[in-house]
């Protein structure tokens, strides 16, 4: 399926120098960022305690962080999840605390809140559905009503938080060496090498934004870091195969012009795909909430670069390397019969 066909190759690789100081500048940027701001953490990788409140009303948040604040705890976190009644407050970790210690640190940032709200702290017993009595924290004001309500507390240990931040890194590390291996085994060893040192280059330029903005790194934004990572390799793949194919089809190109050609070729169908794909990024970054947020931002700028990377960083590479016709197309017998007149033509 295509858009449109562009009839006249596009010399890309005419530039391809410039580009590659571009982005050789803007990966060196990103690789300082992360060396001197680093990044911004999560609550699953720092550890501490998240507390899930229902209000009766639209949440005012700026209130609700106020009196958060007043506990001078340092850094807290409040947003909105799911409606605009639902608020989740996440508390940092501090060295020392004890699971109960920061139950108890939980009960005091509730009480905060609802302080906040004209109400004071009880104890609310009910039956669940299958008769057993429990009871919870509750927030009651002198009318009766009660304007918050505590949904959850958990708490994220700094050894979890640890453990995953380990498991993050083995996964990434995973992916890249099972991308370079794929490659190296369904191509070449220079196009393997150009795609895994694209595929990087993505990954930490979107490390250097979040570094550089500070905005919160949780496990939603490592996972959307995969994602570019598969989805940016699908790309060059589509390019790599495209310059395989020019390869045996066009024996008179040299091999600037034939990754032209393979570029140009799959410019309609680039277009269809990531458009198509950052259509939806793009409805989960307006409409999905502080939760999906930084999730799509990573997805939007991994899937600009990922473009980018393919075409000014993948291919170029490969062409640096010194990649040429012999190193796909495999050479028959016939193909050195120096008495056959159609010695090297490519079946």
């Amino acid at each position: 399926m295509e858009f449109f066909r562009i009839r006249r190759d596009i010399p890309f690789m005419r530039h391809a120098l410039v580009f590659n100081i571009i982005s050789f500048a803007t990966f060196a940027a990103a690789v300082f960022f992360l060396a001197t701001r680093g990044l911004h953490l999560s609550i699953e990788f720092t550890g501490g305690t998240v507390l899930e409140v229902e209000y009766a009303q639209s949440a005012q948040l700026e209130r609700t962080r106020a009196a958060v604040d007043r506990m001078g705890l340092g850094e807290v976190q409040v947003q909105n999840f799911g409606t605009s009644h639902d608020v989740l407050v996440r508390l940092p970790a501090r060295g020392g605390d004890k699971p109960g210690e920061q139950s108890a640190l939980a009960a005091r940032a509730f009480a905060e809140i609802c302080k906040a709200e004209s109400g004071t702290v009880g104890t609310k017993a009910y039956a669940t559905p299958q008769g057993e009595q429990v009871s919870r924290p509750s927030c009651t004001t002198a009318a009766g009503s009660e304007p918050v309500k505590l949904s959850r507390t958990e708490f994220v240990g700094p050894a979890v938080g640890s453990e995953l931040a380990a498991d993050g890194a083995k996964a990434l590390a995973f992916v890249v060496v099972g991308i370079m291996i794929y490659l190296a085994f369904r191509f070449e060893w220079k196009f393997s090498v150009a795609a895994i040192v694209a595929n990087l280059h993505d990954v930490v330029i979107i490390l250097g934004f979040f570094a550089f903005f500070q905005w919160e790194f949780s496990l939603a934004v490592l996972a959307a870091v995969l994602a570019v990572l598969g989805y940016s390799v699908n790309e060059s793949v589509v390019i790599f195969d495209r310059i395989r194919e020019a390869f045996r089809r066009y024996r008179k190109l040299d091999t600037q012009q034939v990754i032209d050609h393979a570029i140009t070729s799959t410019m309609s169908r680039t277009i269809i795909t990531h458009g198509s794909t950052q259509m939806m990024v793009l409805a989960m970054l307006i409409w999905g909430g502080p939760t999906l947020h930084y999730f799509a931002v990573a997805l939007t700028i991994g899937i600009l670069f990922g473009i980018y990377s393919s075409v000014f960083v993948a291919a170029a590479i490969a062409m640096w390397l010194g990649v040429k016709r012999e190193d796909l197309v495999k050479a028959t017998a016939k193909d050195h019969d120096p008495n056959d007149p159609n010695a090297g033509a490519v079946v």
